[in-house]
């Protein structure tokens, strides 16, 4: 059994690689081999991402990848996706191919609160800490000024405070819950540093009110934080056409297309099982642009799957609708974004996909997000109406399978035309591998 070591962070790279190989992989000589063979050749390069995490041994690639022709309220775009799943780009170029004979994506961005509390307990009369809050609020704004003022030069701000009574849901839990507007930033150290000046304030002042006892005087803050569920802070895209445009799809009527889609969402609205693989599918498309466009995808996923249960059971993210000879298949998404500040000013293949992307502002960005997940979506769902997930997605996952078996690059040629037009199952695709290995054909 491996015992606990000491300045592991002051090791340097190398050492650290050393440790785990010993402690961990017996000594494995390819560790290393593998660990350095993913450094970058240029060092500058190389300690720039170095300095994104701590304790950093090698770095972990994601494949970076283009889905053209977005036509987004009538302007084109291709869209940067850094993901590792198979067929997740192909699906989003195949939509957005698809919807942009049709009059492409709309949006409209309905709103960009963001959400920051400061979460504490109070041992006294809740009307007396309403009347105290209602004096030092001022105060506390003014404290914050310093803070807030490049911000509120550039349109953002604190936009309203107020206070909580939280008692019903938990003893003595009263929260301070601030609503800030960020600009182009995602603005979680505006929010959170704000945020715990705002303690610092409350604290001082309710030690100073004449109104308290001396037990409400001590006011217990548990921790200053913003929240990553922003409902306020949403976005909606749309794609809409006459059902008649939808004829001819896999060989089904229009009308019968369109059906089997809402019916498709209906089902996920219903039914939380299916609702949460629906979803998942959105995520494939959103988690690969804020991924490549240097944004949090965790802080986004916590928040998205919050807004997905807000009715009271968890359900789908996309709406459809056919009224009046139109199909509508339309995504409210909550989406804190950023386009500057973090990684949007450091990474270079970052900065690399926001120049593809037209350096857009954060709501435009929180556009195209929305368009990729309601892209995806619909590929996902015209799959599943019609031929089916598995005839795309195994097609996309034959490479895959291929390189795990190790074939030639000879054998992939052959091996990919012969699955041109049918379904490559996993089992199926090992046994034409072995035949072919064996016989020299299929």
């Amino acid at each position: 059994m491996s015992t606990p070591i000491q300045g592991f962070s002051k090791l340097s790279k190398e050492e650290k690689i050393d440790w785990v190989s010993q402690t961990f992989t017996q000594g494995d000589p390819e560790t290393k081999n593998l660990l350095t063979q993913y450094w970058h050749e240029d060092k500058a390069l190389q300690k720039l991402h170095d300095e994104f995490i701590e304790n950093t041994l090698s770095n972990f690639y994601v494949p970076l990848g283009i889905a053209p022709n977005f036509l987004i309220n009538n302007k084109l775009y291709a869209i940067p996706m850094a993901i590792e799943e198979s067929s997740v780009v192909a699906a989003a170029s195949k939509a957005a191919k698809f919807w942009g004979t049709r009059g492409g994506f709309k949006t409209e961005v309905l709103g960009t609160e963001k959400i920051g509390q400061v979460h504490f307990f109070f041992q006294g009369d809740p009307k007396k800490l309403k009347a105290f809050f209602t004096h030092i609020k001022p105060i506390l704004l003014a404290d914050c000024a310093p803070l807030t003022a490049n911000m509120e030069k550039r349109g953002g701000g604190i936009s309203d405070l107020m206070l909580r009574d939280k008692t019903s849901d938990l003893a003595h839990y009263f929260q301070i819950h601030a609503v800030f507007q960020t600009a182009d930033a995602m603005g979680a150290n505006f929010i959170n540093s704000c945020l715990e000046q705002f303690a610092t304030s409350l604290k001082r002042e309710a030690q100073q009110y004449h109104g308290f006892s001396a037990e409400e005087q001590s006011i217990e803050v548990v921790m200053s934080i913003l929240s990553n569920y922003v409902p306020n802070c949403t976005v909606r895209a749309t794609v809409s056409c006459p059902v008649a445009d939808l004829e001819g799809i896999d060989g089904a009527s229009g009308v019968i297309f369109a059906q089997k889609m809402v019916q498709a969402v209906a089902i996920a609205k219903a039914e939380p099982h299916r609702a949460v693989t629906h979803n998942k599918g959105i995520m494939n498309g959103v988690d690969a642009v804020v991924l490549a466009t240097g944004n949090d995808f965790r802080a986004i996923e916590a928040g998205v799957h919050a807004y997905a249960a807000k009715d009271g059971s968890y359900s789908s993210l996309t709406h459809a609708s056919i009224e009046n000879g139109v199909f509508c298949f339309w995504i409210e998404l909550p989406l804190a974004l950023g386009t500057v500040g973090g990684l949007t000013n450091l990474h270079p293949l970052v900065k690399w996909s926001m120049a593809v992307l037209q350096k857009p502002s954060a709501k435009q960005l929180m556009e195209i997000v929305a368009v990729a997940g309601l892209a995806q979506n619909f590929a996902a769902l015209h799959s599943l109406v019609t031929s089916g997930i598995q005839k795309g997605h195994m097609k996309m996952h034959l490479l895959n399978i291929l390189n795990q078996l190790g074939a030639t690059e000879t054998e992939k040629v052959e091996l990919v035309a012969y699955y041109k037009d049918q379904t490559a199952t996993h089992s199926h695709v090992v046994s034409s591998f072995k035949t072919l290995r064996k016989n020299g054909s299929l």
